[in-house]
């Protein structure tokens, strides 16, 4: 964490409470300072001064939010500047969260917590589809794992996708993965208990749920997908049955129209030990449902 403040005693008040909660810290006197220690030794939140010598707050968050590199940095403006108009300044050049000085030490502490874990919610999130990446969706199933109680985990993958990404381009290619999401947001809406969709990346979606509920589920997604496909394809497309695309060589190929296919691991007939297994088996499974033509589901009713 660092700490921007050109008063040494604001510094060493902010720097010891922060380290009383469990933090390490850095400490910077001016704007110069604070930009070299930000691009070599990138911190989880700046706690920031605006009236700073060299460079002041506004202009340092300002250059921050430009770079992709710290565009994302958490930053608390923590100032003695306490007008309506220098808060909207602040907020407006990119500060997560604008404290006036003298402030709560406890409020304080509660607003740098909250302001991280929103910052870590979000890298979480698949910023294409808006939602929960990787590490959340390694959690959850690591969740569910570890209670012992049943679980299912679908895993979806679009068929022919890199042929229709070749044949209309990539922006097109995103509405066929937003359309994906879609139609795992629709097919969850009321489930009870409540379901887990995530976007692992690319073309790939999870949805975790409990084993009754995953052949309806799954069915209900692939369904709505494709319902609504086809729309997402040049007419020409439709009419044929295939799409055409020429590869490198200048040779033109044929390729089926894009489809989802779903590979469902589940803990009803077997005990999974950890996070890797599960993925396993659902990628197994999505081999399987590959291999049927058009959209399909494979469901392992295999008990170990």
């Amino acid at each position: 964490m660092l700490v921007v403040d050109d008063d040494p005693a604001m510094r060493q008040f902010l720097e010891t409470n922060l380290r009383l909660d469990g933090y390490d810290v850095l400490t910077a006197a001016d704007g110069p300072m604070a930009v070299a220690i930000v691009a070599t030794q990138l911190p989880d939140l700046v706690l920031l001064e605006v009236g700073l010598p060299g460079i002041d707050g506004i202009e340092l968050t300002r250059r921050w939010r430009e770079d992709s590199r710290t565009a994302t940095l958490p930053v608390i403006m923590v100032t003695a500047r306490s007008s309506t108009a220098d808060r909207v300044l602040g907020l407006q050049a990119g500060a997560d969260d604008y404290v006036t000085k003298p402030f709560d030490v406890a409020e304080l502490l509660a607003r740098v917590r909250s302001t991280m874990r929103r910052n870590a919610e979000a890298r979480a999130m698949s910023p294409l589809t808006n939602l929960p990446g990787n590490l959340r969706i390694e959690d959850e199933i690591a969740r569910r794992v570890a209670s012992g109680r049943p679980f299912a985990v679908a895993y979806l993958d679009l068929d022919n996708f890199k042929a229709f990404n070749d044949a209309h381009g990539f922006l097109r290619g995103d509405q066929v993965i937003l359309l994906l999401a879609m139609a795992l947001r629709r097919a969850v809406v009321g489930a009870k208990p409540p379901a887990f969709i995530g976007h692992v990346g690319g073309d790939d979606f999870v949805l975790i749920c409990q084993p009754h509920q995953v052949e309806e589920l799954c069915r209900h997604a692939v369904e709505y997908f494709d319902e609504h496909v086809e729309a997402l394809h040049d007419p020409k497309d439709v009419e044929r049955g295939y799409l055409e695309v020429v590869d490198r060589k200048g040779v033109v190929r044929r390729f089926p129209l894009v489809s989802v296919s779903v590979g469902v691991a589940t803990s009803e007939r077997r005990t999974f030990r950890d996070y890797r297994e599960v993925v396993a088996v659902a990628t197994e499974m999505k081999s399987v449902a590959k291999a049927e033509p058009g959209s399909a589901i494979a469901v392992d009713r295999r008990g170990y």
